[in-house]
Order: C-alpha cells, then sequence, then structure tokens
C-alpha cells in the first residue's frame, strides 16, 4: 500500500478511488523533502523573487536603453515618442559610471595602501595579536611531548629556515 508521503503530484493528495474511500494527506511542514519544487513553506523566497524581477527589470532597461541610443529620432516621433533626455547622456552616462567604478577602486587600493604599515616598521611582523613560544617542559618524556600550544614563529626563526643555505 502506498503511504501518504510517497505522493509524486500535488494533484494526488487527494485520491479518490473505486477501492478505497477518499482519504487527505498532510505533509510534514518540517519535511524539506517534499520534492514539489517549492522553496519554503508558501511559494518562492524572497531572494528568488528579487532575483527574477532584478533580471527582467535589467534587460528591459537594457533594450529602452539600446532603443533610444541608437533608432533616429524620427522612427520614434513616428511611434509617438517624444520626450526623451538628449542623446549626449548616451554617452555621457556609460562614462560618468565607467569613470566613477575606476577612482573607487583606486581610492580603495590608495586607502589599503595609507593603512599598512610600512616595510621597516616593527608593527609589520608583531601586533596586539601576536604570541610568543612558551619554554618547552622537559620534564616529560620525549615520546609523550604535548602539542604545543599555538605561537607566532619569530622572524629569525623563519630566516634561518628560508636563508640559512643560500650563500
Amino acid at each position: 500500500m502506498e503511504s501518504p508521503r510517497s505522493v509524486n503530484s500535488p494533484r494526488r493528495t487527494l485520491s479518490l478511488s473505486k477501492q478505497r474511500r477518499a482519504t487527505v494527506s498532510f505533509l510534514d511542514p518540517d519535511d524539506k523533502n517534499s520534492g514539489f519544487g517549492l522553496s519554503g513553506e508558501h511559494g518562492p523566497k524572497p531572494s528568488e523573487v528579487y532575483g527574477f524581477v532584478g533580471c527582467i527589470t535589467t534587460v528591459a532597461a537594457s533594450v529602452i536603453f539600446l532603443v533610444w541610443a541608437y533608432v533616429p529620432e524620427s522612427w520614434l516621433q513616428s511611434i509617438g515618442i517624444s520626450y526623451y533626455p538628449s542623446r549626449y547622456w548616451a554617452l555621457a552616462l556609460p562614462t560618468y559610471l565607467l569613470v566613477t567604478i575606476v577612482l573607487g577602486v583606486v581610492f580603495y587600493i590608495g586607502l589599503n595602501f595609507t593603512a599598512t604599515p610600512p616595510p621597516t616598521s616593527k608593527y609589520s611582523v608583531f601586533d596586539e595579536f601576536t604570541r610568543d613560544p612558551l619554554s618547552p617542559d622537559c620534564s616529560l618524556d620525549p615520546d609523550e611531548k604535548p602539542i604545543e600550544p599555538i605561537s607566532d614563529i619569530g622572524i629569525d626563526r623563519i630566516n634561518d629556515i628560508m636563508f640559512k643555505d643560500a650563500t
């Protein structure tokens, strides 16, 4: 016999057959694997709706912009469109937008350069989160030595490891 959760389609939730009487099956709202293709309890998620509306709006705005920028004025006048911005803005707006984005990236990189300490500063190696390694406890058996706590490796040790054999 078929369980009430093994429903392939919402149309089969109300089953009217000749062998059995009418049965209505209700799905558990906590069951996320219902298989109906719906997101959540009551339809699509708001982010899905916003994404769809944003996509349609972007396509429509792009088509309107391209029609306004490339169709001759006489054609626009013939279909009844008489009020539209100057064609100057068809080049000016994308140029202003591109220059604004480039200047924003340059400003962001400049802020990062000003916030970074110079290479000769001790703060490029040490900060308030620096942890000195603890001295090892030699009383323990070498085979049962515990894992050392997290600490920073000193710059002198890093230089020894990296440049010891470089002559």
